[in-house]
């Protein structure tokens, strides 16, 4: 279903406002590019800062302007099911393909609290579900055991899997059994590493700076080519890292500014980088031939 390489798409801003004709630009350089679908309103399409309003319009345009080519997920979690479910709904009604869910956060609930999470989700909603495992951000690790519990549901079909424990997709594939379910990566560093235990791609921050060279990889994965995705990984880690300098998105949003995508602005508590982290950024660009 889901596969390659699917940008975690910035949301650019413009006087305080979204920047809606940056956005419609953003996603035919990725349609151009070979992006293999958007991942809008995510953590780095910092939708913690949209209101319902902004929320609906950005995917409303990414649904548009994708034209179906390629799929739209939109960014629905919340710590709250009755949030969650009803910015499900608001991207089911705007057109989106799929709903990507984190949840966990400030609430911290136990194994069963992150399933019944879930299951309120499944119940509800009109779209795939992919749920999102991103303990750094959460606090709450969905284990295996609890991920096969997911994984049943019937409207989930994938993970989004940032835990940086590359042991997941093969203990997880193991306790799903054979219903078919997207191993998505989380982590551009880890990404090839997690593909070769059984991935099918990345929901990727870099693709927004160079889209060709994330898809690049991931075909290369797919084709069990993994030397030549470790040397191009070698190339693009210092991007990666630079990217999470400081608080993301603004290295990616500074990054797409230098390629003429946008303006490198993010919304507080986020603020805008040090000169050192855009020097260091500009020169990974520079090391790649994106500038």
């Amino acid at each position: 279903m889901f596969h390659g390489s699917m940008v975690a798409l910035i949301t650019p801003f413009q006087n305080g406002a979204v920047d809606e004709q940056a956005l419609k630009a953003l996603i035919h350089h990725h349609l151009e590019h070979g992006t293999n679908a958007i991942v809008a309103v995510g953590t780095t399409g910092e939708a913690s800062t949209l209101d319902s309003q902004e929320y609906q319009r950005v995917v409303e345009i990414a649904v548009h302007e994708s034209g179906n080519q390629i799929p739209v997920i939109a960014g629905a979690g919340s710590n709250n099911p009755v949030d969650a479910i009803a910015y499900a709904d608001i991207a089911a009604s705007a057109g989106a393909d799929a709903v990507l869910h984190v949840m966990g956060y400030y609430n911290r609930p136990n194994q069963e609290g992150i399933f019944q999470h879930f299951a309120r989700l499944n119940e509800t909603t009109r779209l795939p579900v992919i749920a999102y495992n991103v303990p750094p951000r959460t606090i709450i690790d969905i284990l295996p055991e609890t991920m096969a519990r997911i994984a049943a549901l019937e409207h989930v079909v994938g993970v989004k899997d940032a835990t940086c424990d590359l042991s997941r997709p093969i203990k997880e594939r193991l306790l799903i059994g054979s219903k078919k379910f997207c191993f998505l990566s989380g982590e551009d560093p880890t990404t090839v590493a997690y593909n070769a235990h059984g991935g099918q791609g990345c929901i990727s921050v870099t693709a927004n700076v160079a889209p060709a060279r994330c898809r690049q990889l991931q075909e290369l994965c797919a084709k069990g080519d993994y030397a030549s995705a470790l040397d191009l990984q070698h190339r693009l880690m210092p991007l990666h890292t630079a990217l999470f300098a400081e608080p993301s998105p603004a290295g990616a949003k500074y990054a797409c500014s230098l390629l003429g995508l946008c303006d490198e602005a993010c919304r507080v508590p986020i603020v805008g980088l040090c000169e050192e982290t855009k020097n260091t950024i500009r020169q990974a660009m520079t090391n790649l031939a994106l500038l």
